[in-house]
Parts: C-alpha cells; sequence; structure tokens
C-alpha cells in the first residue's frame, strides 16, 4: 500500500477517536475542573501507549528529551484550551474554529520543515475552509471572546504537530506518545490539589475511555505522521467536522442548520479530493524524502 494512503487511513482514524474521547470530556466537564480532566486523559492514555511499546519494543532512550518538555508543555495548553471550550461552546463550534490549525500548521511545515505544497493540496485546503466559513458565517455567536480558546489550542496544537515531526526523525512514534503523556501528566500533577473532585463508580468508566480513546488516537496520529507529510495529513482534519456533528446529535441534541449541513459537504468532498490524488498519482511523491528520513 502506498505509504502516503496508509497514513491518511491513520489520520482519519485518529480523528474518529479524537472525536470520540471529545464526548467524554464535554461529558466530565460538567462536574471536574479543566485541569483534572487534562491529568486523567494523560493518566489513562498511557494504557494503550504502553501496549504499543511492548509490542513493538520500542526504546525510550531519546536525546532530545528538552524538545519532548517543550512539546509538553505547548501540547498541555493546546489540551487545556480544548478541554476548557468543550465546556462553553459545542462540539461542532469547537471542532470548526479549530480547523485554523490547519492553515497554521502548513504554513509552519513549509517554512521550518521545507515541505513543499502543490496547487492540489492548496485547493483543497482553502476548499475545506471555504465549507468552515459556510457553517459559521460571519455575523453569527460563534464569534465571540470563547472562540478565542479553540483558536489558542489550534496554534499550540499546529507547534506540537511541527515539533513531533522533528523528534520523529530520531525517536520511535510509541517513545514519543509516551513522553507526551507522562511530561504532560507531570506538568498537571500539581492542579489537582486544587478542587479535586472525587469521581463515582460512573464517572471512573468516562475518565477510564477518555483517557483509552485519547491515547489510542494519539499513537494512530503520530504514527501517520512518522510516514508522511505535515501537508498531506492535516486536511483530513476537516473531517472531525463529521463526527463532532453525528455525536453533538446523539449525546447533546445539537442539531445542525443547513449551513452546518452545505459546509460539511464542501469539506467532505474536499477530503475526499485529497484521498482520491494520492490514490491515482501520489505513489511517488515523497519516496526521496521518505528514503532519506529511514522511516
Amino acid at each position: 500500500m502506498n505509504k502516503n494512503l496508509l497514513a491518511i487511513i491513520l489520520k482519519v482514524l485518529s480523528v474518529i477517536f479524537f472525536a470520540i474521547m471529545t464526548v467524554f470530556v464535554k461529558k466530565l466537564s460538567d462536574n471536574f475542573p479543566i485541569f483534572q480532566i487534562v491529568f486523567f486523559r494523560c493518566l489513562f492514555g498511557l494504557l494503550p501507549v504502553t501496549i504499543m511499546l511492548i509490542i513493538t519494543n520500542s526504546r525510550l532512550k531519546t536525546d532530545k528529551i528538552k524538545l519532548h518538555f517543550f512539546r509538553a508543555i505547548i501540547a498541555t495548553l493546546a489540551m487545556f484550551s480544548f478541554f476548557k471550550s468543550f465546556s462553553l461552546l459545542t462540539l461542532a463550534d469547537v471542532s470548526s474554529i479549530s480547523f485554523a490549525s490547519i492553515m497554521i500548521t502548513t504554513i509552519l511545515a513549509i517554512f521550518l520543515l521545507q515541505e513543499k505544497v502543490g496547487f492540489r493540496r492548496w485547493l483543497a485546503i482553502i476548499v475545506g475552509f471555504i465549507g468552515v466559513v459556510i457553517i459559521f458565517r460571519p455575523g453569527t455567536s460563534i464569534f465571540s471572546y470563547y472562540s478565542l480558546l479553540p483558536l489558542l489550542g489550534a496554534f499550540g496544537v499546529s507547534i506540537a504537530i511541527i515539533i513531533l515531526k522533528t523528534l520523529l526523525l530520531s525517536d520511535k512514534p510509541p517513545a514519543c506518545s509516551f513522553y507526551l503523556h507522562s511530561l504532560i501528566g507531570l506538568i498537571v500533577l500539581p492542579t489537582i490539589f486544587f478542587g479535586w473532585h472525587m469521581p463515582n463508580i460512573s464517572q471512573w468508566y468516562l475518565i477510564i475511555l477518555m483517557g483509552f480513546f485519547g491515547g489510542v488516537a494519539q499513537i494512530l496520529a503520530t504514527n501517520a505522521y512518522k510516514i508522511s507529510e505535515v501537508t498531506i495529513l492535516t486536511p483530513f482534519d476537516y473531517s472531525s467536522i463529521i463526527w463532532a456533528i453525528t455525536f453533538g446529535i446523539i449525546f447533546f441534541s445539537d442539531y445542525p442548520d443547513k449551513y452546518v449541513i452545505l459546509g460539511s459537504i464542501v469539506i467532505v468532498a474536499s477530503t475526499y479530493y485529497i484521498i482520491y490524488r494520492e490514490k491515482i498519482v501520489g505513489q511517488n511523491l515523497n519516496t526521496l524524502k521518505i528514503n532519506t528520513r529511514q522511516i
């Protein structure tokens, strides 16, 4: 299978698992401080990450622990921003606003990773962004100061992805995921003493599932970025809006209007176009880069 196509599949699966995780985050946000949710997310996210470490027999030795720590700090801020926004906005709102990270990540990848972006990929990204604008047209209530939270999170995610691409040149994906979860947990650990709420039995189930799905999603995303370029994979973040709308309806009775439906169609169309291009002509796009990275 074409490595780009495999990476796309992993990326799409990671988006689905992250979307499932957000359902648990939103449900828990009514009863727990956000930093406590972040802590539990990383604590139980270590379960699938550790299993992957054992299965792949990956080593934790690294020469870039400072870069891992810097990534963890950025990811902590991004995770807090997103989790807080889930308690204030609908899943679809947060998902759509966070698409700003796609443009940010693409621009950063061009200047920092020297990745080349062809006309078709730019077109797919722009068309997808138009779909987002259709969903939340100017003048709606979504454009409030609460919107700054997912925007801040989107910027943090973009930086974290660029750092990840650098780390993957020397460290294995399971090791990168392990350091991310462990270091974020250590960073937010002191905050659990402020406003700590002891979960009941049913809440423990939600907490464990939240961490597990988040950990699996992180593993899938890390492996995707290991075998392909940032600029190829970022357009597939658009598919999260479909899952956000679906789960919003099922779990929170948040029904989309006609603009959300129309914009979602545009987003899906742009995403599937990228898949089509990769399947037809993308087999040799990154052969040289893949070889030099020894993936």
